[in-house]
């Protein structure tokens, strides 16, 4: 028995398999984002005054972030769905290593 909600017509419309692809890019960019942004705040966390003056830094205690603002909800959305990120509460999502 085959599922109503999967169209077979829809894996051959040339619309739909550009939004796929399109969806697919925007989730790899977003991704990206996220990756950088995190970077970027644990590197200025662990750079931050505060340390012993003979010490590198500290380790930094970031793990979650707001995820950046260029993309829309729905997106870290279904990130989260797919495993990728977590909920951290109030807005926050934590990248999942593989």
């Amino acid at each position: 028995m085959s599922d109503p909600s999967v169209n077979a017509d829809a894996e051959l419309d040339p619309d739909a398999i550009a939004k796929a692809a399109a969806r697919k890019e925007e989730l790899r960019l977003a991704m990206k984002a996220f990756r950088k942004r995190l970077k970027l705040m644990k590197l200025d966390d662990e750079s931050r005054l505060g340390h012993g003056p003979m010490s590198g830094g500290g380790r930094s205690g970031v793990v979650a972030i707001t995820p950046p603002n260029q993309f829309a909800k729905d997106v870290w959305e279904e990130l989260t769905e797919q495993g990728k990120l977590k909920r951290a509460g109030r807005g926050l999502y934590e990248l999942i290593e593989p």
